[in-house]
């Protein structure tokens, strides 16, 4: 059982927060969280990379020179492959990198990547994380107060909250979530995960209702 304390927007403890890593997922499985990772990038390629075959090329197709008595290789065509400003052999093509592992692969890749971060100490959760309009220099003045300052830092809400959002959006190296568009990428590329106790409870919540849905498949 991992112990949590609840700090304030002062960085004051007001609290702890008792949850269990193996509620999340009994396990971590570094395969699956590779696989997950590596799906997550994939799907990022734009897979617009595109060069000319010699077809494509805009050049003459006049013979270069004679065929015979210049002492030269024989030579057809300034679109060759071999020539300067001639077609690529190989020309590169777009491409769709993207591909999709199963659901429930996905959703337990997202837990063991929480999990995984919650054994090791790189959680920090905060009571409320509200403000009436948006201000990055009240986000920051928090971020400083609880120590995740200066970090790559992943900030994850219960739900949309537009001014925290806003607030937070243009402080190098920190990204906020709601708790619904959680992956498996976005947690492990952070250094800390900052929690709100509401959105702690939702992933509680989700996890729960996974593993009370696999239990009944199962049975």
């Amino acid at each position: 059982m991992a112990t949590l304390s609840v700090l304030d927007r002062s960085g004051k403890e007001v609290g702890t927060y008792e949850i269990e890593p193996a509620d999340l997922a009994p396990h971590i499985n570094r395969q699956l969280l590779h696989d997950a990772v590596v799906m997550y990038e994939a799907n990022l390629r734009q897979g617009s990379k595109k060069t000319k075959s010699r077809a494509e090329v805009a050049a003459t197709t006049k013979k270069m020179y004679r065929q015979k008595g210049t002492g030269n290789a024989r030579a057809g065509s300034r679109a060759s492959g071999v020539r300067r400003g001639g077609g690529h052999i190989f020309a590169l093509r777009p491409r769709d990198f993207s591909y999709r592992l199963p659901r429930k692969a996905i959703q337990l890749a997202t837990r063991m990547a929480i999990a995984s971060k919650i054994r090791d100490a790189q959680v920090v959760l905060i009571d409320q994380l509200a403000f009436d309009a948006p201000k990055t220099k009240d986000m920051s003045a928090i971020l400083k107060a609880i120590n995740c300052a200066g970090q790559r830092l992943l900030i994850v809400t219960a739900g949309y909250d537009v001014n925290a959002y806003k607030s937070a959006r243009n402080i190098e190296g920190v990204k906020i979530l709601p708790a619904a568009d959680l992956n498996a990428l976005e947690v492990l590329r952070a250094r800390n995960v900052l929690f709100t106790k509401e959105a702690l409870d939702l992933v509680k919540q989700r996890a729960s209702k996974s593993g009370a849905d696999e239990t009944a498949a199962t049975n």
